[in-house]
Formats: C-alpha cells, sequence, structure tokens
C-alpha cells in the first residue's frame, strides 16, 4: 500500500494532469485552427465574388438581352420582309431564336439554374407560339399574314414568357447586391 502512495499514485497524478494540459492545447489549438480556417474561407469567398460577380452581373444582362431579342414582337419587326412567304419568315424567326439562345447558352455557368431553366423555357414557348401562328397559315400566306397572327397570339396570351422571365432575372440579380 505504501508503495502505492509513495510511487504510483504520483505517477497518477502526473499522468492526469499532463493529459489534462494536453487535452486543453489540443481543444485551444483546434479552435483557433478552425477559427483561422472560416477566415481564410470568408477571404477566399470574398476574393471570389470580386473577380466572379462582374462575370454573373454580365451573364444576367445578357440573358435578359436574350429575352428582348427573342420577345415575339421584337423578332418580327427585326426580320419581317414584306414580300416573303409566311413559311420563310417562319423558318427565319425558329432560326433566329436558335442561334440567339446558342449564342448565349455559356451564360448559364454564372445564372442560378432556376433563371437558366426560365430562359430556356421562355425560348421553347417562343417558339411554340410562332408554330402556333404557322399552322394557321395556309401555303399563300405572306409573311404580313404570320406577323399579324403572332401579334394577335401574343395578345391572347398576356404576358409572355419572355418577360416574366425578364422580370424573374432583374428580382435576382438584384438580390445578389
Amino acid at each position: 500500500m505504501h508503495f502505492f502512495v509513495g510511487i504510483i499514485f504520483p505517477i497518477l497524478i502526473s499522468i492526469i494532469s499532463g493529459g489534462g494540459v494536453l487535452l486543453m492545447a489540443y481543444l485551444f489549438l483546434k479552435k483557433t485552427g478552425d477559427r483561422e480556417i472560416r477566415a481564410s474561407q470568408i477571404e477566399l469567398k470574398k476574393e471570389r465574388q470580386k473577380h466572379f460577380l462582374p462575370m454573373r452581373v454580365e451573364a444576367y444582362q445578357r440573358a435578359a438581352l436574350l429575352m428582348e431579342r427573342i420577345h415575339p414582337g421584337s423578332l418580327v419587326m427585326r426580320l419581317h420582309n414584306a414580300g416573303l412567304p409566311a413559311k420563310k419568315l417562319q423558318t427565319d424567326l425558329l432560326q433566329a431564336i436558335r442561334e440567339e439562345y446558342d449564342h448565349n447558352v455559356s451564360q448559364q455557368m454564372f445564372v442560378s439554374p432556376q433563371a437558366w431553366d426560365m430562359v430556356r423555357n421562355s425560348k421553347e414557348e417562343t417558339i411554340k407560339i410562332i408554330n402556333l401562328a404557322g399552322s394557321q397559315m395556309d401555303a399563300t400566306a405572306l409573311s404580313t399574314d404570320l406577323a399579324a397572327k403572332i401579334f394577335e397570339v401574343v395578345a391572347e396570351v398576356g404576358k409572355l414568357p419572355t418577360e416574366i422571365t425578364v422580370e424573374y432575372l432583374r428580382k435576382e440579380l438584384q438580390e445578389l447586391f
């Protein structure tokens, strides 16, 4: 018993004390390290924002411009030629939509997935509007007939998907700031 109290007890106390000191040091260093990691992550995020924010703003601008350029009214005004057959104008309108979309497809990297889904869906809905108007044309119809029918369909639809998407893009962009 005297052996236990004289030798082992002080060793146990030293081991427990040392373990406590080591545990405290570990916890302190871990907490300090975690804090430094969080600070580094915040700084890195700020740096990324500084570099990517201008690209994101430009992407939202280009997506909104895409919506304006594929708006049925804008397309008809830009591509209408009174001497063309209706089917030729329809083909030209659809080609213009696809080219505009393809030209801007990389913008999806900088806008939210929801925003890009709306852009893509707006493109598809615009194609449907033009095809619907085109399906109501007879073989001898001229581009002026198709243009009039497109404007008629647009009036029936009310708020177009392209207009709704522009509003969404504007709102989402404002949330970035």
